[in-house]
């Protein structure tokens, strides 16, 4: 399942042939077939290997005692992900959430979808921090889940595209800088 997954990290789904999953995986079609079903079921569980290994700061994020400590969690997290050595450059979600073609339809709404399950996380964090006092002035809980979301996907695109880990961390320190909590 890793093999599969640094394949479609590093090709997108659409960009993944099956020659390139099977050869990558050490297995035959018929075998990706009988264990899978499918390309897309095959993604799905990579995606899932993906949200448990790669994402996985995500929740230790939130459990931050203080905004500002889960904006600090979140974006450490990101830069490692996104900038590693070691593993394809960017976020897979963010990837396939704006790559997908009209075919691959099924597989960006699946991932926008399971994106919104991290923003909805967020926004009910953002509101217990206001909740607690760790804002000076009125906030928005959604409208701060939503600038983080923008400056972590940012963030992977810029990886993506070969930004360097000092180049991101630039963003990420100019966030904290202009984050309103403390």
């Amino acid at each position: 399942m890793v093999a599969a997954l640094r394949v479609f990290w590093s090709k997108g789904y659409e960009g993944a042939s099956l020659s390139d999953l099977t050869e990558a995986m050490g297995i035959t079609r018929p075998s990706l077939y009988a264990a899978f079903g499918n390309k897309e079921a095959l993604f799905r569980q990579a995606l899932d290997l993906y949200e448990r290994e790669k994402m996985a700061y995500i929740g230790a994020a939130l459990e931050a005692p203080t905004a500002r400590g889960v904006v600090e969690r979140l974006l450490c997290g990101s830069l490692d992900v996104c900038s590693s050595d070691s593993e394809p450059r960017g976020c897979l979600r963010v990837i396939h959430s704006s790559a997908c073609g009209t075919e691959a339809e099924c597989i960006r709404q699946e991932v926008l979808r399971r994106g919104e399950s991290v923003k909805s996380a967020v926004v009910a964090r953002m509101q217990r921090a206001i909740d607690e006092g760790d804002f000076d002035t009125p906030v928005d809980p959604k409208a701060l889940s939503d600038y983080l979301t923008t400056v972590l996907q940012g963030i992977a695109a810029q990886a993506s595209a070969g930004a360097t880990r000092e180049a991101l961390q630039g963003v990420a320190d100019l966030t904290l800088a202009c984050w309103p909590g403390r």
